[in-house]
This record gives C-alpha cells, structure tokens and sequence, in this order.
C-alpha cells in the first residue's frame, strides 16, 4: 500500500513526501497562497495523466507498437448534471475531467483506436471513475 505524508510548511504550502521523493503544492497568490507548487487539482490531473501515458506506452511496448510519444492534456470542471449526457447524476452538480491524448508514431487507425480504449483501464482512472471511498481518522 503506497503512503504519501503531505505537511504544512507555512499558510498554505504544503511538502509532500512519498519515501523516496519531496515535492511542494500551494495555492496560487491570488487564492492566499505563495504559488511554490501546483494546485491540488493540477497534482490530481496530474496523477491521471502521468497514469494514462505510462499505461499507453507499456501496452504500446509490449504490442511491439511504434509509439514514439504521449502527450496528456487535461481540465477540471464542474457541470451541471442536466447538462452531462453520459451521467448517472441528474440533479446538481457534478465533477468533471476531460482528458485530450496526443499519440505520435506510425500507428494505424486500429491501433490509435485501441490505444484509446487502454487510457479507460489506467489504474488512476479506475480509481477516479469508481467512486472511491475516504476513511479520515485524528491522531
């Protein structure tokens, strides 16, 4: 089970340490903070998007797939649920991520294709598509 401890250093920078690597997230200046890192939201987006490239370039990999590069590019947003064809939600309002992938290689169209369908099982996004449960506890 993978452990990240995040700790205040200030307002609302914060560091964060995963065992082996330290990183910072702050708020922008104009939301208090002093903008010495990514937002909680561009670490989410992140996350997915660092996730959907690995996940490609290894099934690309093993396929023997001319894959040279991914490019992730991603937005949050939140929308109406009477605005969202695709959701189970009807009434207020809902999460929602958008994410563009870029391939470069020679692949085919069959192999695009299915690229795609392989960002839909990057372990990140089936986290973030189940619904996942958070248990908070004090110490």
């Amino acid at each position: 089970m993978a452990e990240v401890i995040v700790s205040s250093v200030g307002y609302l920078k914060q560091q964060i340490t995963d065992g082996t690597h330290t990183f910072f997230a702050d708020e922008p200046l104009e939301a208090g903070g002093n903008h010495s890192g990514p937002d909680p939201y561009s670490l989410l987006l992140g996350a997915l998007g660092a996730c959907t490239a690995m996940t490609l370039q290894i099934y690309a990999r093993r396929k023997g797939w001319p894959l040279e590069q991914v490019e992730v590019s991603l937005k949050h947003s939140r929308i109406h649920a009477a605005d969202c064809d695709d959701c189970v939600a009807t009434q207020g309002k809902i999460e929602r991520i958008e994410r563009y992938i870029w391939l470069s290689g020679t692949l085919n169209d069959e192999q695009r294709a299915r690229l795609l369908e392989i960002a839909e099982r990057c372990p990140v996004h089936k986290t973030l598509a189940s619904g996942v449960s958070i248990k908070s506890y004090l110490d």
